[in-house]
């Protein structure tokens, strides 16, 4: 794989997502009810960086969990050996809440579709929104996102590669990369 473009750095990532704290707020009309669940891995540390902008917009810190969506992908036979699960973290009840799911990178749906089986599993919440960095198009299940950091259409050879300081330690950046024929 090599990189073929950087389509965004950390100011470009910081400004989606002050974009993306304020869409949520305005739509859901203030943070009462409101819980951000981050899809690990690269979903967590975006839900907390969404919610302390909120924390800033409102005065008040919805709370974050992370889901771990591993069981309930529907490629897990496939697989050739048990992946880790660190498990799903909610501290708050999410009967009768507003879930805003957060994702890195939005691409066939399928990981979107595990982590709303796994919330159903727990409650039931009154709605669950969902927040991506990057929406790549070439959806597979009627998913869309309600906020989006950036669209990038892309070509089934192309990937998207999100890289957060927390995650990996490096400068945050999305770049596309392409495999090697």
């Amino acid at each position: 794989m090599r990189i073929k473009k950087q389509i965004m750095d950390g100011e470009a990532m910081r400004r989606a997502l002050t974009r993306i704290a304020h869409e949520i707020v305005e739509r859901n009309k203030g943070t009462k009810g409101l819980v951000l669940i981050g899809i690990c891995t690269r979903g967590v540390p975006l839900a907390e960086r969404i919610a302390r902008k909120i924390s800033i917009i409102e005065g008040s810190m919805p709370p974050v969990g992370f889901v771990d969506i591993t069981m309930y992908r529907d490629d897990l036979s496939v697989s050739s050996e048990q992946p880790f699960a660190p498990e799903t973290k909610i501290n708050v009840p999410i009967n009768a809440s507003k879930v805003i799911l957060v994702d890195d990178v939005l691409f066939t749906g399928r990981t979107i579709r595990a982590a709303m089986e796994a919330i159903i599993d727990l409650g039931r919440p009154d709605s669950i929104q969902l927040a991506v960095l990057v929406d790549r198009g070439h959806r597979e299940l009627p998913i869309r996102a309600d906020y989006v950091g950036k669209n990038v259409p892309t070509s089934h050879r192309e990937n998207i590669e999100v890289m957060l300081e927390e995650v990996d330690g490096e400068i945050d950046q999305v770049v596309i990369t392409e495999m090697e024929h």
